[in-house]
């Protein structure tokens, strides 16, 4: 399984970018896909999932302000980011799993199964 991003880079506070996520490899028809962010000393948070059947949760923190959608016939992941602020800077990562981690907490508190490498993303004026 391969998952492969883009579209990170520095952005003034109140912008916006859209990062994406190539994913293959990834064979089961139903799953769980997300975007996770890490911050320099900080532990790795969850931001958004969406599942196979378009289903979608968020953290708190970036409720109406980011937007998770997926591009099926691209196999690629998208997250729109608006009204960006200095504390959303982090590396950003996206990763699959099983359809059943996107119920209830389970991808905030333990992830999913396959990684990227991640995409960085910097607020600052």
């Amino acid at each position: 399984v391969q998952l492969v991003e883009s579209g990170g880079g520095l952005v003034q506070p109140g912008g916006s970018l859209r990062l994406s996520c190539v994913v293959s490899g990834y064979t089961r028809r139903t799953f769980c896909m997300g975007w996770f962010r890490q911050a320099t000393g900080k532990e790795r948070e969850g931001v958004a999932v969406i599942d196979s059947d378009g289903d979608t949760s968020y953290a708190d923190v970036v409720k109406g302000r980011f937007t998770i959608s997926r591009d099926n016939p691209r196999n690629t992941l998208y997250l729109q980011m608006n009204n960006l602020k200095p504390e959303d800077t982090a590396m950003y990562y996206c990763a699959v799993g099983p359809f059943e981690y996107c119920r209830g907490a389970y991808w905030w508190n333990y992830g999913l199964d396959y990684w990227g490498k991640g995409t960085p993303v910097t607020i600052s004026s």
